[in-house]
């Protein structure tokens, strides 16, 4: 039979694998659901009584913190679920298997709405038609030929490519290592474990910048200068710049991800709704 101590001993080494556990999901490694919370409370209250030192009851409440952030995230996951009229299909076949099969009819009856329609030529529809095509132009007035103008082609200089904003006055490279530079003082100076939102640094005054912006951004993820991290879940991107540029993963090429960058969506960044 164990003795007291011993029992200690078991509850700190339980109380600190849920902690494990609890961070795990909070960095979006385990699903927020993979932990059974009643169990966990189970636990605390079997060795909550049995505490005497102060380091035990300090575990004992880093627990208790780290239930709650994995709460808010299932709350979240639900959230975000019910507001996108998501249904998991295991629920749903449960649901199917719980009713009966007159239940089921009753339900199909209920949501059953069926459209008749008949279709058929009137007088009336024969004299639409016939209004129609009278008041058609000849073939050989609808089919005129195209007045074709004949362009002359020539070439244009370096200078008149960057004054119609079509070359950059500066050559691609240098740019993208600008920019490159641009992304790592803006995480220094905004940023959070080493990244920043995808928003929030593509993001500028105007729409048309923002589009500059997000192109550029694109060959920094595609030539290895930088990594996005998308977060479905949360709805989230965030881009973190490396320190050397990394051209190849492997022997795959890096390639970027398409992301669309809609004035709607650059009106919402503005008010703040966006990251």
């Amino acid at each position: 039979m164990q003795t007291e101590k011993e029992h200690r001993k078991l509850g700190r080494e339980k109380l600190q694998r849920i902690i494990e556990m609890c961070i795990a999901i909070e960095n979006h490694a385990v699903d927020p659901f993979a932990l059974e919370i009643n169990d966990i409370i189970k636990i605390i209250q079997e060795f909550f009584p049995r505490w005497e030192k102060p380091e035990d009851f300090n575990l004992d409440s880093e627990v208790i913190h780290h239930i709650a952030k994995v709460i808010k995230l299932q709350s979240e996951w639900l959230k975000h679920r019910s507001t996108s009229l998501y249904l998991d299909p295991f629920l749903l076949e449960e649901k199917i298997v719980q009713f009966g099969k007159e239940d089921m009819i009753r339900i199909f009856l209920k949501s059953w709405h069926p459209v008749v329609e008949l279709e058929r030529l009137s007088l009336q529809s024969l004299i639409e038609a016939l209004r129609y095509w009278n008041a058609l132009l000849p073939l050989e007035d609808r089919w005129r030929e195209l007045d074709i103008t004949q362009v002359i082609t020539g070439t244009a200089t370096r200078d008149e490519m960057i004054k119609q904003r079509l070359l950059g006055d500066k050559y691609f490279t240098e740019e993208l290592e600008t920019f490159w530079q641009a992304l790592k003082d803006k995480v220094k100076e905004k940023g959070l474990d080493g990244k920043i939102p995808y928003w929030d640094f593509i993001g500028a005054e105007t729409y048309e910048e923002t589009v500059q912006r997000a192109f550029m951004a694109s060959f920094l993820i595609t030539y290895g200068y930088a990594n996005l991290e998308i977060r479905p879940l949360e709805e989230k991107m965030f881009i973190k710049p490396l320190e050397k540029v990394l051209a190849t993963i492997g022997n795959q090429q890096l390639v970027s991800i398409p992301i669309a960058v809609t004035y709607e969506d650059w009106r919402r960044w503005k008010r703040g709704e966006l990251e």
